[in-house]
Order: C-alpha cells, then sequence, then structure tokens
C-alpha cells in the first residue's frame, strides 16, 4: 500500500511540475503575443500615413466599402 502511495505522490509532484512549466510557457508567450500585437499595429499606423503621404488619399483599408 505505501508503495502504491509513493507513486501516485511522485506522479503528482511531476504533474505539478509540468503544469508549473507549462504557465511559465504561456505566460512568456503571452508576453511576446503582446508585444508583436503592439509592433502590428505600430507598423499599420506607419504603413497607412505613408500611403497617405505618398497618394494624398485615405488608406483603402481604413475606408468603408460603397454600400455603407
Amino acid at each position: 500500500m505505501m508503495d502504491r502511495l509513493d507513486k501516485t505522490e511522485e506522479e503528482v509532484a511531476h504533474l505539478r511540475r509540468a503544469v508549473d512549466d507549462l504557465s511559465d510557457v504561456v505566460a512568456r508567450q503571452a508576453g511576446e503575443i503582446d508585444l508583436l500585437t503592439r509592433r502590428v499595429a505600430l507598423l499599420m499606423q506607419r504603413v497607412a500615413e505613408a500611403e497617405t503621404d505618398a497618394t494624398g488619399t485615405i488608406p483603402l483599408a481604413d475606408q468603408k466599402p460603397p454600400h455603407w
């Protein structure tokens, strides 16, 4: 009976470690996704500004479709 309990405790310890490791990975990835999202938004803004400066019109992506 003790052997079975020891194995169960060992398995729980490994599972807790795996959960902690995965939690760290998810937290790191969430930070990276936030950073990349901000960078993409900034790049989109710069491209829109460059297009406005070059053509003098509103970028097509920012215009409402004619049926609106």
